[in-house]
Order: C-alpha cells, then structure tokens, then sequence
C-alpha cells in the first residue's frame, strides 16, 4: 500500500476551513493533513485548489463523528490561545473576549486560567461570560434560568472576574439558537464594533457551534457566510486547532433599527403562521432541546446561504481515495475585496482548551458521543435505601452506606447512559462481570479496553439533607454527568462516590437543579425508580397561541 504522507512536500501556506490548520501532506498525525495524492491534485487545479478544501481530519469528523488520532499535548492548545490573547491590540484597543462555557460544568475548570492566559501585560478590553448548552437542562421550577446566572456570576467573582472586566452573563443554546438573538444585540450594543473579539473556552464548551451560529447572524458581514466555510462541530476534544475568524457587521444606527424591525414583526407570529419548513425545523430543534430560539438575517443578498450545511464532501476528498469528479469547480469561489476587510474588526474562534481530570480524555469517539448529552435530559429519580448503590454505566458509582432512612437520588446525564442499582453485596460482582459489555455500556469493548482504563476510586461524602423536595448537593461525576441527592431535613447521609482515577469528583453545594427530584411521574412498582417525567420545550420570539 503507498504511503498516504509524503515529507518532501512543503506545507501549503493554506488554512484548512474545518480547523484553522495549516495543511500539509507531510505528516498524518500533525493538524491539516490531507493524503499525498489528493494534496497534489488540489495543488495542480492552481491557487484556488487548496482555499476552501478541509483536511481529512475535518472531513472523518464532519462524515463519520470519528476524529484521527492527532498529537497536539495540552500545553500546545493553551499556547495557541495565550499568544493568540496576546497580540499588539489592533484599532488601539485589547479585545473582547466571550469566554464560552457548559453551563452543565460548572464549576467551569478553565475559567480560573483566564488571568494566566491573557498575562498582565495585556490586559482584555473586557470578558462576557456565555453561559451555553442552558437547552439540555430541564427546568425544576419557575425562574430557573435566573438562578442559573447567578451561580455564573458566583463562578465568575471565585474566578477573580468582576467589576468592569466582566460586561455581562448571557445564557443561550448555540445549538437549538435560544438568547442567541440577545447575544448579538448586547453585542452590538456594548461592544459595536470597537475590536477584535475571541471566542474562548474549555473543549466541548460548544465554542465551534457558538462561532458558526455568530457567522449565520447578524453578527456577521452579509457577504461572510458565503465566503467563509463554518467551523467543524464535533464532540471530539480539541477540534478547533487554529484561528478561524470572520468579519464583524459595523452596527450602524440604521442597521441597528432595521434589526429591531425585523425581531418586532417575528415576534408578533405564532408557530400556526410559520411555513411547513420552518414547523418543520422548530419540531426538530424542540425534540433537542427544552429552550429554542430563532437565529434571522435581517441583512443579507438575495441568495442565502444561511440555510445550506458545511459540506465537506465539495471541498474534500472521498474515503476511498479515488475522488469522483467534483461538483463543482473552486474557481467560482468568491473572495473578500480590499475594501470589505482593510479595517475589518474580527471574531476568532480559538482552540478549546482541554479540561485536565475530566472522564472525556479517557473515552474513545464513540464512548464520547454517548457520554455527551446531544439532546435534552430527562431526570431520572430513584429511592435508595442505606446499603444501596447506583452506577452511571460503568464511569461513576454512589453506595449509600449509612443514614436513617431513604433518600432520592436524581441521575442528570445523557439519556443513553444506562443507570443500575444493586445492593452494595452485589455491586462489585457487577462492575466486574458488566464492565465494557452492553449492560454498563461505556467503556465499551470488553477486557482488551479494561486493561488500559483506569479502575474506579472512591471519595466518602457527608451531607445533611435540607428536606423531601430540595436537593442538599449535587455529586458530578467528572463529565459523565451528575447526581442531585436530596434527604430529609437534618437527616445524615454518608455516601461512598466512585469515578476513575486520576478524574475530578465534585460535590457541587448549592446543586444546580435543586428541585429536580419534584420532576418525575409515578414510582414503579416493586423497584426503586419513578417513571420519567420530560417537561415542556419552550420557544421564544414565538406569540403563544391565543395571546396578545
């Protein structure tokens, strides 16, 4: 078989539009590879050959969700960043960070690192917190949301951000476009168009998908969306690798008031006015998500881009190595003119920086896409009684070993993990007969995959419960998802938390959802689960029906 790398090749000088990377066929394990062969075909179509095509990585994610082993160590990510962070300030002003994180995370690990990133000697014109991913959470009573961003503002000050460094705490879903709208007003508001801005957070924060919904915006130049190619979005740690970017719109008063027009007549609709493809999409993003939202353009040339996915079968090669004709030509691609970009302000996209003890560094592709909560999370409650013990699939475990009576254990994490209980008798025999098989799920891939996964560690736990309806805390199992323990008033629990060593283990005290426990249907008879309960999804910028 010919080798598919080829180290007498120069690199291109080009940028992959998946990920920023330089691409190059001279090493398949370093950022923007692309085969020997396919590199050498794009390369003779002339200059216009390479602009616009992905590397294979972004191609294997985009396609299959699967990402080619790449070595790029941590350090080389907070590199990236922190000189990225430190540039000169252009236009004579230090630029706007919005520091992206997972609201399910909290508390955010890389949010700390911020200081060390930026450096004393450049100091940001400003840090907005976006809080993401708020659609994946049920609500557990009224003004959830509120407290949400109170527990951000908490985060934020323990992070040493407060005062004038922190413009504003906003909370969206880049995903299903909820307060995506808002974002882009605040900005547009506060910020104009007075610097660069970057976009900053831990992997899997939803960086890319904040980044390529911006682009679809109002955000964005008009023109951009069809120039520029959007980030590949992929649950793989690190996928981001250099500096994507696109031109920010100047806020102008008029365009300022023209937005406002259009978000006023959208708002009069209700979902019964809405054509069949935009039901469509709304039914679609509601089984996703609790919270949705629409993302409009309100400038923009008469054919649209806004609606056609990355695709990277036009700009790549095909897995079989033997590319059918292309599609189309690249030559006809458009280009930014001098003028569009001579004093264009820019919103970077940056590499995510990887979260150290977190259970996602030791998953395959595969175990990560079912670990990572794609749609919204349905609690699930069980009673436990001293003595018994729950699993999150084979990566956390909770024994409840003593207390007085029952307590209500309330699983928030991706649907497709499974849960069991057992008695602590029980328990160990479990993990080991079930561990990488189908009964616990992940890891997956029997005992070959359980001799390099580490073994489970325990943490012994204390809490006093505060009554039947509150949770007292909640037990995260690094980024597999959490426990929301709630007891009885001034009853005392000792629990036993397990997660694979060298992983965080958090005991997150207020917890985030403390009602959580109050969402669940009936006990099933004779086991120790309530029915599943799914709350409504909510759309704003929609008129409900009937309403004024």
């Amino acid at each position: 078989v010919p080798s598919m790398s080829d180290p007498s090749v120069l690199p291109s000088g080009e940028s992959c539009s998946g990920c920023g990377a330089e691409m190059q066929c001279r090493d398949s394990g370093a950022p923007g590879f692309v085969p020997a062969e396919k590199y050498r075909s794009l390369l003779s179509e002339g200059p216009a050959g390479l602009r616009g095509a992905v590397c294979q990585r972004c191609w294997a994610l985009a396609h299959h969700g699967s990402a080619l082993r790449l070595r790029l160590p941590p350090d080389e990510h907070r590199r990236v960043v922190s000189a990225a962070l430190r540039r000169p300030p252009r236009h004579g002003r230090g630029p706007l960070l919005l520091y992206v994180l997972d609201v399910m995370e909290l508390p955010d690990p890389v949010l700390p690192q911020l200081p060390a990133l930026l450096g004393p000697d450049v100091p940001a014109a400003g840090v907005l917190v976006v809080g993401n991913k708020v659609d994946l959470l049920p609500a557990d009573c009224r003004g959830h949301l509120g407290r949400l961003r109170q527990r951000l503002a908490a985060a934020c000050g323990l992070a040493g951000l407060r005062g004038a460094a922190l413009v504003d705490i906003r909370l969206v879903s880049a995903k299903t476009g909820y307060g995506m709208e808002g974002l882009v007003s605040r900005l547009q508001r506060s910020w104009k168009c007075a610097g660069d801005v970057y976009l900053v957070g831990a992997t899997n924060s939803g960086k890319s998908t904040l980044f390529n919904t911006l682009l679809r915006s109002d955000y964005c130049k008009s023109r951009a969306p069809d120039i520029i190619d959007r980030a590949t979005v992929s649950p793989w740690p690190g996928t981001t690798l250099n500096l994507l970017k696109f031109p920010i719109i100047n806020p102008t008063c008029d365009r300022i008031f023209r937005r406002q027009e259009r978000l006023k007549e959208e708002a009069t609709k209700t979902e019964d006015q809405l054509s069949s493809e935009e039901k469509h999409y709304l039914n679609q993003l509601k089984k996703q998500g609790y919270l949705v939202g629409e993302v409009g353009r309100t400038f923009q040339q008469q054919k649209s881009s806004a609606e056609i996915d990355f695709d990277p079968d036009m700009l790549s090669y095909s897995m079989d190595e033997d590319p059918k004709d292309p599609p189309k030509k690249h030559e006809e691609r458009k280009e930014f003119t001098h003028n569009e970009v001579k004093d264009a302000r820019w919103c970077f996209d940056t590499p995510g920086i990887v979260k150290e003890d977190c259970v996602l560094n030791l998953l395959t592709e595969k175990e990560v896409k079912l670990v990572l909560p794609s749609h919204a999370i349905v609690p699930r409650t069980f009673i436990l009684k001293p003595g018994m013990v729950l699993f999150l699939a084979a990566l956390g475990r909770i024994d409840y070993l003593e207390g007085e009576k029952s307590a209500w254990f309330s699983v928030l994490a991706s649907n497709l993990l499974p849960v069991h209980v057992t008695t602590l008798s029980n328990a160990d025999t479990i993990y080991e007969k079930h561990t990488a098989q189908e009964f616990l799920k992940v890891p997956m891939g029997g005992e070959e995959r359980m001799k390099e996964f580490p073994p489970l560690v325990p943490q012994d736990i204390t809490l006093k419960g505060i009554g039947t309806t509150e949770a007292v805390a909640d037990i995260k199992l690094s980024s597999a998802g959490w426990v929301a323990v709630t007891a009885h008033a001034e009853e005392e629990l000792l629990l036993r938390a397990y997660t694979p060593k060298g992983t965080a283990l958090v005991v997150r005290e207020p917890p985030l959802l403390p009602y959580i426990s109050t969402i669940r249907g009936a006990r099933i008879p004779g086991t120790p689960a309530y029915r599943t309960k799914k709350p409504p999804s909510f759309v704003e910028n929609l008129r409900t029906t009937g309403s004024r």
